[in-house]
């Protein structure tokens, strides 16, 4: 990454002369078929997966899995931009999970009632709860998904 680091302007030409230094990240993520066992960092651009709507959904979304190779995290932290007209397909929970909407609009269906979801809502998901969702309008709904996952 390239951040510009020193500034000198003229108020007499009205220019700016910029001097660049390449800063490496702390930790670029590795490649997606290594365990990790570090603490690091994850770029959404860097593990973006094209995806068809989950559950036998509709249309495409896009996944981004973080610290899917973190080796012995109990936990799923995920991603997921619904494109117009897709969705996550109605299906039944075998754990507790959460969803968080962080942009655009969709209607979500749980436990046979329907409502419109937005920025800012979390559902919860209870394991037994039957829910699915669908995006609206011509904005992708970005939503992150937490759960545990399965014992092995």
């Amino acid at each position: 990454m390239i951040l510009p680091s020193i500034r000198r302007c003229s108020a007499v030409a009205s220019t700016c002369v910029f001097a660049a230094t390449a800063i490496a990240p702390a930790h670029a993520a590795a490649p997606a078929s290594k365990p990790r066992s570090d603490s690091y960092v994850e770029q959404a651009r860097d593990i973006a997966q094209a995806q068809p709507g989950p559950h036998e959904g509709e249309g495409r979304t896009t996944a981004y899995p973080f610290f899917a190779q973190a080796e012995g995290f109990d936990i799923v932290f995920r991603q997921r931009s619904l494109h117009p007209g897709a969705s996550i397909g109605e299906h039944t929970n075998d754990k507790d999970e959460i969803y968080y909407v962080l942009s655009g609009r969709g209607e979500l269906m749980l436990d046979g009632r329907r409502r419109q979801v937005g920025p800012g809502d979390a559902v919860l998901t209870r394991n037994g709860s039957r829910h699915g969702l669908r995006q609206l309008g011509d904005e992708d709904l970005t939503i992150i998904v937490v759960y545990r996952k399965p014992a092995p």
